[in-house]
C-alpha cells in the first residue's frame, strides 16, 4: 500500500510536514512531523501519528525516539489533540526530545508568531487530508450479486450475509468471500468483509469506514473460510460490529436468527460454492 504525498508547511525556524498513511493494514491515519536544521538537513524531532486505532506521538524519533500512546476516550481527536499541543507545548516538547537549542529559538517572540500562524495552515491541510485520503474498500453490493451466477444473498434480521466466490486476476489471487450487510440511514452498508483468498486471504472491519484489514497468518489459520464461520457460531459477530463502528446495527440484531441462518444457510451454503470452484 503505497503511502500519500507529503506536504510541508515552513514555520521559520521548525517546518511541518503532513501525510496520510495508509500502508499499516489493520490501521490509518494522519502523521504530522515536526523538522528542523540539524547540522544542515531538515531531521525529525517530534512525530505525532494520529492513527484510527493506536494514536501515539514520538520525542526525538532519531535520537531517543520515546513513543507514547494517547487515550483517545481522554484527549478524544487524535488531530485536535496534536494540534493543541503544537500550539500550546511545542518548545516544551522540542526540550524534552532533545533539542534545546531549537525550543530556545521558540522561546523568541517573533519565531513563535510565525509558527502560531502558520498552525493555522497546518490544521486546514490536516483536515483536508485525514478526510480526502481515507483508505476505503468498496466491494459488490447484494444488488451486484445477485446477478452473479452462484451467489447468494442469505437474510438474518436487520443483516444480510453475501456469499461470493470472488476471482482476483490482477492479484493472482481467488476464494470465498463472505460479506456481512445492513441498511444505515436508508443505505445498504457493508460491515464486514472475509476475503478466504488462498495467497492473501484478510478481512475487513468497516470496509466503507474504518477499514481495519487484518490479514491471517495461515500457519495458526489454514482454512480461514472455517475459521470465519466458526467466528459466526461462536456468536462474535456483536463484537465484530462494535469494533467496525456500528453500535446501531448491534442494538437492533435478533441474535438467535443470526446464529440459526449462520448454522442452517450460511455454513453450508458457503462450503458448498467454495467446493463448487475448487480446482
Amino acid at each position: 500500500m503505497r503511502q500519500m504525498q507529503k506536504t510541508v508547511v515552513d514555520a521559520g525556524v521548525v517546518k511541518f510536514a503532513l501525510q496520510y498513511r495508509q500502508e499499516i493494514m489493520d490501521d490509518q491515519g494522519l502523521g504530522i512531523e515536526v523538522l528542523a536544521n540539524v547540522e544542515g538537513r531538515d531531521a525529525q524531532i517530534l512525530r505525532f501519528d494520529c492513527f484510527d486505532q493506536k494514536p501515539h506521538y514520538h520525542y526525538g524519533p532519531e535520537k531517543k525516539n520515546e513513543r507514547l500512546y494517547l487515550d483517545k476516550t481522554t484527549a478524544g481527536n487524535p488531530i485536535g489533540w496534536t494540534l493543541d499541543q503544537l500550539r500550546t507545548r511545542l518548545p516544551d516538547m522540542i526540550r524534552r526530545a532533545g533539542y534545546e537549542d531549537i525550543a530556545s529559538k521558540l522561546d523568541n517572540y517573533q519565531n513563535a508568531a510565525l509558527v502560531a500562524t502558520k498552525l493555522n495552515e497546518v490544521e486546514s491541510v490536516a483536515r483536508h487530508m485525514a478526510n480526502a485520503q481515507r483508505r476505503t474498500v468498496t466491494h459488490n453490493s447484494t444488488a451486484k450479486l445477485r446477478e452473479i451466477p452462484g451467489c447468494e444473498i442469505v437474510e438474518a434480521g436487520n443483516i444480510r450475509f453475501g456469499l461470493e466466490f470472488r476471482e482476483i486476476p490482477q492479484v493472482n489471487d481467488r476464494g470465498m468471500a463472505i460479506h456481512v450487510y445492513s441498511d444505515v440511514a436508508g443505505q445498504e452498508i457493508e460491515l464486514l468483509a472475509f476475503d478466504c483468498f488462498q495467497n492473501g486471504p484478510h478481512f475487513h472491519y468497516g470496509p466503507r469506514n474504518k477499514d481495519i484489514r487484518i490479514y491471517w497468518d495461515k500457519t495458526l489459520v489454514p482454512d480461514t473460510l472455517q475459521w470465519t464461520l466458526d467466528q459466526f457460531k461462536a456468536g462474535n459477530i456483536p463484537e465484530m460490529l462494535e469494533r467496525a463502528g456500528y453500535p446501531g446495527v448491534v442494538a437492533e440484531l435478533d441474535k438467535e436468527l443470526v446464529l440459526s441462518q449462520v448454522q442452517n444457510v450460511v455454513e453450508p451454503r458457503a462450503l458448498a460454492i467454495r467446493a463448487a470452484n475448487a480446482r
